[in-house]
C-alpha cells in the first residue's frame, strides 16, 4: 500500500524524468552538425552554375526531409515505452 510520501516521491520522479527526456530533446534539436547530403547529380547541377547559397539550400532541405522518419520512430518508440510503463 502506498503511502502519501510514496505518491509524493513517485510523482516528483516522474517529473524529472519528463524534464531529462525535454531537456535532453532540447539540446540535441538545436545543436547543429553541419552535413553534406547531397547525392552526386544534385552537386554536379547545383555547383556547376557556381551558386552556392542553392546548394546550402539543396543541402538544409534534404536533411530537414531526413529527420523527419526520425523524429517519427522516436515518438512511436516512446508511446510504447510509455505504454509498457504504464501497464506494469
Amino acid at each position: 500500500m502506498y503511502t502519501k510520501s510514496k505518491s509524493k516521491e513517485l510523482k516528483a520522479k516522474s517529473r524529472i524524468e519528463k524534464f531529462c527526456v525535454y531537456a535532453f530533446l532540447l539540446v540535441f534539436s538545436l545543436s547543429s552538425l553541419s552535413a553534406n547530403a547531397q547525392c552526386a547529380m544534385c552537386r554536379a547541377a547545383l555547383t556547376s552554375e557556381g551558386n552556392t547559397t542553392k546548394a546550402a539550400a539543396v543541402n538544409d532541405g534534404i536533411v530537414y526531409l531526413m529527420v523527419i522518419p526520425y523524429l517519427l520512430v522516436a515518438g512511436i518508440g516512446y508511446a510504447i515505452y510509455r505504454m509498457k510503463k504504464k501497464k506494469s
